[in-house]
C-alpha cells in the first residue's frame, strides 16, 4: 500500500472516528436525518477507496474526460 492509499485510509478513519466522537458526547445526533450523513458517506468512501483502490468518483470524472 502506497502513502497515497494511506492517507485516504487516515483522512475517512478520521473524519468517521470524529463523527462518532460527537455523536457519543451528545454534540451531534446521528439518528438524525441530517447533512453530517454526507460527511459519514464521505469518509466512509475515502476509507474504502484507500483499502480497495478503487473510488467511484474517479471512475466518473474519467468517463467525462477529466485526467
Amino acid at each position: 500500500m502506497n502513502a497515497q492509499r494511506w492517507t485516504m485510509n487516515l483522512a475517512g478513519l478520521f473524519i468517521i472516528i470524529s463523527l462518532a466522537l460527537a455523536h457519543l458526547s451528545g454534540q451531534i445526533n446521528m439518528g438524525n436525518i441530517s447533512w453530517l450523513w454526507f460527511t459519514a458517506f464521505v469518509g466512509l468512501n475515502l476509507f474504502q477507496a484507500g483499502l480497495t483502490g478503487f473510488c467511484p468518483l474517479t471512475k466518473i470524472l474519467r468517463a467525462v474526460g477529466a485526467d
